[in-house]
């Protein structure tokens, strides 16, 4: 009897974890199943390019998981029972049904979170999903000459989108409202640089301020200042789903699941979790913040530790820490910032062109591993070390 792996989500990390474990272990006694409720692979990283209106050609899961033997299952997860070893799902269909596992990888990462504001469900638009970016296309395409776009939230996502908007589109007034201070985490002199970036796109940026209320025309910060808007773009961080707190399993106080240092659930020993769902500990200390970067950091870390489980190996530890922030600032300029172990900013920063080139690589290369995700297939890849029971692998676990 084959040993059930379920992988729940195909974004960065799932589709990532998926095809590292069928380059790696034997279909012979392995079975391998995807879960995601769209079949396209979503690159979160371009969606503010898709919502502006470049083009952003996507993939089909099917085409990416073709002759890897790796099972696609298009479906909306909408439970767990850990204990059970059971994913309920409901198909494209509408019809509700169950997967059973052996091992699970949960990856269903993280949608935008509205931190209770008011108006910001209703009113506001985010690029946290395909959906999502492309309901923001369609009201960005209707947008006039003079139209007003406020981008909420300073970090990553904020910036790309305030500067993506603002070189694609100069006809309309752009701005950005920071809680603190633009790019205060940068260095010095990246954080000149990006300011001289915001400069130059003619985007306004409200410091110290704090968005309170969303409404269809303007946002109200704290005070009660008003700033028009006829968009607002809300990127003021990231929430996971529910499920995993609704299912028993320990997380956190964000709703991330609570993990050890090889990915593995501290409650339930057959569940795995990556990406934005994991609550994992960085080398310094600190649970690793919901990114791309950490994405790769985690699912790494996993595959290696389910592979190693199952066959009877050690998992080797995957180093978890971060080298340097990447920011896109247009398609023609962005920011590399070294930090340090404590994620602090280095004096040293790569910006201009050549840093945007740089980013620009580092997309097609994510893009290109995502399409051939059995890439450089050892000839062999490795048996379990027992046969597999329901209750997982009795040597090896």
């Amino acid at each position: 009897m084959k040993h059930r792996i379920v992988v729940l989500g195909a974004g960065y990390a799932g589709a990532f974890a998926a095809g590292n474990l069928a380059r790696r272990l034997s279909r012979s006694d392995t079975e391998i199943t995807v879960v995601n409720a769209v079949p396209d692979f979503v690159e979160r990283m371009r969606l503010h390019q898709l919502a502006i209106g470049q083009d952003v050609t996507s993939r089909k899961l099917a085409d990416v998981f073709a002759g890897t033997g790796v099972r696609l299952r298009l479906a909306r997860v909408t439970g767990l029972d850990p204990d059970r070893g059971i994913v309920a799902v409901t198909g494209e269909d509408g019809i509700d049904g169950e997967l059973a596992y052996d091992t699970l990888l949960y990856a269903l990462g993280s949608s935008v979170a509205h931190h209770g504001v008011p108006g910001v469900a209703e009113y506001a638009f985010d690029v946290t999903g395909r959906p999502s970016a492309l309901r923001l296309r369609e009201r960005l395409v209707c947008l006039g000459e003079g139209g007003t776009v406020l981008v909420v939230g300073e970090g990553l996502t904020g910036i790309e989108t305030a500067t993506e908007f603002a070189e694609s589109r100069p006809d309309l007034s752009v701005a950005l409202a920071a809680r603190g201070e633009l790019g205060a985490w940068l260095s010095p002199k990246a954080r000149r640089h990006l300011r001289h970036a915001f400069g130059r796109l003619g985007i306004t940026v409200h410091e110290h301020t704090g968005i309170e209320a969303v409404e269809p025309t303007r946002a109200i910060a704290a005070g009660g200042t008003s700033i028009a808007a006829d968009v607002t773009v809300w990127a003021a961080g990231f929430a996971v789903h529910p499920i995993a707190a609704d299912s028993g399993l320990e997380v956190a106080g964000t709703g991330q699941i609570v993990v050890d240092r090889t990915m593995r659930s501290v409650s339930h020993p057959n569940v795995y979790a990556a990406g934005d769902s994991a609550y994992a500990i960085g080398e310094n200390g600190r649970a690793l913040p919901m990114s791309c970067a950490s994405a790769g950091l985690t699912n790494m870390q996993a595959t290696a530790a389910i592979v190693a489980r199952l066959t009877g190996g050690e998992a080797p530890a995957v180093d978890l820490k971060y080298h340097g922030n990447h920011i896109s600032l247009g398609r023609r300029d962005a920011i590399f910032q070294v930090v340090d172990g404590d994620v602090r900013p280095k004096s040293w920063f790569l910006g201009g062109r050549t840093a945007a080139r740089l980013k620009s690589g580092v997309l097609k290369g994510a893009g290109w591993g995502i399409a051939h995700p059995t890439f450089g297939m050892p000839k062999r890849r490795r048996r379990l070390a027992t046969a597999p029971d329901r209750d997982g692998v009795r040597a090896a676990a």
